[in-house]
């Protein structure tokens, strides 16, 4: 099961950007349309078999990438205590938070060969923050929300009770003293 959906993906980071980065870069002529047809399972009658197979290559790499992404939170999600793979509700705080670290993983492990400066990327960014609050969960000082199996499962007893010495100096004791 992956944290981030194809169609998810086509939204964002958007097809032409999926495109560009998982496409062979000797092909010449990227079709975003294309793309976004294939990430989201519509018709692709109108394109010829070649450029559906160019397609379905870039597709097997994103996949590859989404995988690759999704084991890295596993890791991360397993010091912690987590049962994988991890189910949350989908309209959970928690699996939008999932999602957003295998979407930001996903575009870093595609965007490699991108020559850019690392302190000032976007992506770059995105991707260490991402590995920071992964960090984070697997310390137990970050939660996915309310949803979150192992704060729930720390946290079923709030009965506290406290228990102490006996008085050394109380009315029984000091009686003898009068």
């Amino acid at each position: 099961m992956s944290y981030i959906t194809l169609a998810e993906l086509a939204q964002r980071p958007g097809a032409r950007e999926l495109a560009q980065v998982a496409s062979n870069a000797l092909q010449a002529g990227r079709d975003d349309a294309l793309m976004e047809a294939t990430l989201t399972g519509a018709d692709r009658s109108a394109w010829t078999p070649e450029q559906c197979a160019v397609a379905d290559a870039a597709k097997a790499r994103i996949l590859n990438a989404v995988a690759e992404a999704d084991a890295l939170i596993d890791g991360y999600l397993v010091q912690r205590g987590y049962d994988l793979p991890l189910q949350l509700p989908t309209t959970s705080s928690g699996k939008r938070v999932v999602t957003g670290w295998s979407r930001a993983i996903t575009r870093y492990l595609l965007n490699q060969s991108r020559i850019t400066d690392e302190s000032k990327d976007p992506v770059a960014r995105d991707y260490r923050d991402a590995l920071k609050l992964l960090g984070l969960l697997a310390q137990g000082k970050f939660s996915l929300g309310a949803d979150d199996p192992a704060a729930n499962t720390a946290t079923q007893s709030t009965d506290v009770r406290f228990d102490g010495a006996p008085t050394v100096f109380g009315r029984d004791q000091l009686r003898a003293f009068r």
